[in-house]
């Protein structure tokens, strides 16, 4: 761990003297104009070239204040260090490029390699990847950088039901097409998927994030059969993005040297993903999801096999000027939608709706001094029900905090 830190410390003192890039994408395709899509999310981050050697640095940071109060109770005030990422790239020719994405959550709580995969581009529409890989299942999965977004909590269906950021080692292909003021992607990857833990952790309820927690995903597969990952997108210049995806496999470890014990189970997920700027300026992007998973029916009605959820973002700007020194800033107001459901059905016994769902209401300010840094204040409010439809539980929360690229 010492070993890592001290490298990637090496690193970036020596890019605070190297030359600043807009971004790789433009670095290693100067000539591409076309329209940009969430395809483009790894390649359009701001990198620091180091010298004049095809290797390149960059990252960003995420802090807040947090304040929440549920039910009339409250844990108080506390400081949170959400995340530092660390991008490290390189062309290593002409048209292999290679990117990661180190996170260190919480501190040093966590430390996960995100994403380090090498890009062969045998033509536009044609281009390999391989190695650790962001499925693209939705949009923020790929498109998760802090310093984009004007909320501070990312959203609920995209880290609770899309276990988001959700990685694995993999390889696939990946293409992009662009005439006049469209563009239409596509990605398909083959990669080690879910496991056992879906159903079998210790929250008692079917939770895809549980499988983050196997440590052992970037090395083998949980029971031989790949995760398939698909998804196609078309822009317009001016109308923004919609992207359809699918990512889908068999979850469970259904046999054991060479001995079957159980049925093949499935997890599939579907999303839509879209983003707009309406004439008054207005940006607008959300995302839905929906999740079939296979439980046995040896398990309880806790355990759902349908989920589904989505989130809404509305961002307006109020001012764009120099304000406090800082030319070109922008002042924005904003609004978050978003609901989630764990247990989409009726219990067999009364025919009454299943709780076990959550709805929130996030309205915030936002103040960008640069694109590339967003100062955010937000109140959030939610309602919690239970697996039996009881009251919900009620929490408001008060942050303060900031994300920006380095």
């Amino acid at each position: 761990m010492k070993k890592i830190i001290t490298l990637l410390a090496c690193i970036i003192q020596t890019a605070v003297y190297a030359q600043v890039d807009s971004s790789l994408f433009k670095r290693v395709a100067a000539k591409d104009t076309s329209v940009q899509l969430n395809v483009d999310a790894m390649y359009s981050r701001p990198f620091l070239s180091i010298g004049k050697t095809p290797v390149a640095v960059g990252g960003y940071l995420e802090a807040n204040t947090n304040y929440a109060v549920t039910d009339g109770v409250s844990e108080g005030f506390s400081f949170q260090m959400r995340r530092m990422t660390i991008f490290l790239s390189s062309a290593i020719g002409k048209r292999i490029r290679f990117l990661s994405e180190i996170e260190f959550e919480d501190g040093t709580k966590e430390i996960n390699i995100e994403f380090a995969a090498v890009d062969f581009e045998f033509h536009p529409m044609f281009n390999l990847r391989g190695g650790i890989i962001m499925n693209p299942i939705g949009a923020f999965n790929q498109n998760h950088d802090g310093p984009k977004w004007e909320f501070i909590e990312r959203p609920i269906s995209a880290t609770t039901i899309i276990p988001s950021t959700w990685s694995n080692v993999g390889f696939g292909l990946w293409g992009k097409y662009s005439k006049d003021k469209w563009a239409f992607a596509y990605e398909a990857y083959l990669s080690n998927g879910f496991d056992d833990q879906i159903i079998n952790n210790s929250l008692n309820r079917t939770s895809l994030p549980a499988s983050k927690q196997n440590p052992d995903r970037f090395e083998e597969s949980s029971n031989g059969m790949p995760l398939t990952t698909l998804k196609t997108a078309l822009g317009h210049r001016k109308y923004g993005e919609v992207g359809i995806s699918w990512m889908g496999g068999v979850y469970n470890t259904f046999q054991e040297d060479g001995l079957v014990i159980d049925s093949k189970r499935r997890v599939d997920l579907v999303a839509i993903d879209f983003n707009t700027t309406l004439p008054v300026k207005t940006y607008v992007r959300g995302e839905w999801v929906w999740a079939f998973i296979d439980v046995p029916s040896t398990y309880s009605q806790q355990y759902g096999n349908k989920q589904h959820g989505g989130f809404v973002d509305i961002v307006q700007p109020v001012l764009k000027r120099t304000m406090l020194g800082f030319e070109k800033a922008v002042l924005n107001t904003c609004v978050r939608l978003e609901y989630s459901d764990y247990n989409v059905g009726t219990f067999n016994e009364t025919g009454q709706n299943i709780g076990d769902n959550i709805y929130a209401v996030v309205p915030g300010i936002s103040f960008r001094p640069y694109p590339q840094t967003v100062i955010r204040a937000n109140y959030r409010y939610s309602w919690t029900r239970d697996l039996l439809n009881n009251p919900p539980s009620k929490t408001a929360a008060y942050q303060f905090g900031f994300s920006t690229y380095f």
